[in-house]
């Protein structure tokens, strides 16, 4: 990926106030630290008001003259240090490349900077959380996951890719879905579908649903990547669309929707830039196999695991509504799950041609 990136005032601001700040407790005679907001379980909140995934204030001081946080402590500014770099050429560069730039060997010991990239990323989140500002705005990127399809022209670092002609593969999404590299040029759609797999996302592109549907169809593959989940929030947002989510009948399709609509524990500082509260669930629905006729032999039984899941998911404040109690204790009380490729049974098509526009002109959704 090469690419220029707009410098963000902001986020260069941050980062130099961490170490002005930390300089200034030095002159001080004091012990320098950083605050680093805690990013666990206990100082995660779910807000009903905004519907989205929260986190609390809660943070902890990383000190220098700490034996247990020095070392994280150099890491922090480290990081800092080459996010600021990479800013200051308009450049990007990928995670993995920030942790071969902050590795070294501290001079007169064999002790590594950074020994394994699972010691920088979690410094790279904790750089985000403390200077405000999204990985991405830090000038770091991770490889493309998703693809896009349908009624929308976009351009990206200056190139225009238009939605309609991108043939079975679609619009491989970038990581980096910032206003500085992806803009929205025309957009004809009238929805946008979120698809769980990408074998029923080229069914879809291959029978050209989005085209006769008038929508924007995207993947990614499974739980969407935090670059689509960006782009899922900005065209929303920005473009006053809908947003449908389909998915696989079990708890961890249930599960997707609920990162995309509220968020996730893990990145709930970045809810409100992610999350898309008025997100529907159009299916798959413990409710579907008898509504659409499905056979029995598609059924899977549900695992020990799965249950164990759809439990927990019972508990989750934003699933106490009525309508998903009653969806996920239905699920449990038949035992059983469902893909989203069992539609095929009633024919190769019948997600595109009976079972989708139908969910949609009935408004056959969960919310």
């Amino acid at each position: 990926m090469i690419a220029s990136i707009k410098k963000n005032d902001h986020v260069l601001k941050s980062i130099a106030r961490l170490g002005e700040d930390s300089i200034d407790e030095i002159k001080r005679q004091k012990n320098p630290s950083v605050d680093i907001p805690l990013r666990n379980l206990s100082n995660v909140n779910f807000n009903p008001k905004k519907a989205i995934i929260e986190m609390g204030k809660a943070k902890q001081a990383r000190e220098f003259f700490n034996i247990g946080m020095a070392k994280k402590y150099m890491q922090t500014f480290l990081v800092a240090e080459k996010c600021k770099d990479v800013l200051d050429e308009g450049k990007t560069v990928s995670i993995r490349d920030l942790y071969y730039m902050s590795k070294s060997t501290i001079p007169g010991t064999s002790e590594n900077t950074f020994d394994e990239q699972d010691e920088s990323d979690p410094i790279i989140e904790d750089l985000e959380v403390t200077a405000d500002a999204l990985r991405e705005e830090l000038g770091l990127y991770a490889s493309n996951k998703g693809a896009l399809v349908g009624e929308i022209t976009i351009r990206d670092s200056g190139d225009t890719i238009d939605g309609r002609r991108m043939g079975s593969g679609g619009w491989s999404i970038p990581s980096i879905c910032e206003p500085n590299f992806i803009q929205f040029k025309r957009c004809d759609a009238k929805f946008i579908l979120l698809v769980e797999k990408d074998a029923v996302f080229r069914r879809l592109n291959e029978d050209k649903f989005w085209k006769s549907h008038k929508c924007i169809l995207v993947t990614g593959g499974g739980q969407p990547p935090r670059g689509l989940r960006r782009l899922l929030y900005r065209m929303v947002n920005e473009l006053k669309l809908p947003l449908y989510t389909y998915v696989d009948n079990d708890p961890w399709g249930y599960y997707i929707y609920s990162v995309v609509k509220q968020g996730s524990i893990n990145l709930a500082y970045e809810s409100v830039r992610m999350a898309v509260p008025h997100a529907k669930f159009i299916g798959l629905s413990s409710f579907d196999k008898e509504r659409f006729k499905l056979p029995d032999n598609v059924t899977i039984k549900l695992l020990d695991e799965d249950i164990k899941r759809a439990k927990q998911l019972l508990e989750y404040p934003w699933f106490q509504k009525t309508p998903w109690q009653k969806e996920i204790r239905n699920m449990l009380k038949l035992g059983y799950k469902l893909e989203q490729e069992a539609l095929s049974k009633r024919g190769i098509s019948f997600v595109t041609e009976e079972y989708l526009p139908k969910k949609i002109k009935d408004k056959d959704f969960l919310d």
